[in-house]
């Protein structure tokens, strides 16, 4: 349940910060947060992550539908094993794919507002969802790499104990 509980706080702040931006900023507004390389920039994505697949909303809600089954059905089974770091990590793919989901399927695109210039590259414009969804990912990355890790120390524990 804890996990469900963490999807819902990512969820929540997602849509808050979505909703604040919204409400109180043009389209294309900008706001400097340090300097010109943190921006909160008002902009809206009818795409992906991106902007891949732009104007394909019926083809992401399909995706994102699978996925978030798939996500709900992964937890309940490592739940059930008591991994902890896979759950948390899926909790936060869930939280911030029906963040985005509900935008694309209310109003077909999804409010971004995360801009980072280095230079002159300005790397794409995102939100708390697109953040949540890639520390959840990189968790489930960090999760992988240990499990191997563990596996391949018991394999050597086991066979010490077999000689």
């Amino acid at each position: 349940m804890v996990y469900y509980f963490i999807a819902l706080i990512a969820f929540l702040i997602d849509q808050g910060t979505k909703y604040l931006i919204a409400t109180r900023l043009e389209i294309a507004e900008q706001i400097p947060v340090i300097g010109n390389f943190f921006l909160i920039t008002s902009s809206r994505n009818t795409g992906a992550a991106f902007s891949i697949l732009e104007n394909q909303r019926w083809l992401l809600i399909i995706i994102t539908i699978v996925v978030v089954v798939g996500i709900v059905w992964y937890m309940q089974k490592v739940r059930r094993n008591g991994q902890k770091l896979m759950p948390v990590a899926l909790s936060l793919v869930l939280g911030g794919a029906v963040g985005n989901f509900l935008d694309r399927a209310w109003t077909g695109e999804v409010v971004d507002f995360l801009q980072f210039n280095f230079g002159s590259y300005t790397f794409p414009i995102f939100n708390i969802a697109d953040t949540c969804i890639v520390i959840g990912v990189a968790l489930i990355i960090l999760d992988t790499l240990l499990e191997v890790q563990r596996e391949k120390k018991q394999r050597n524990t086991q066979q010490e104990e077999n000689v």
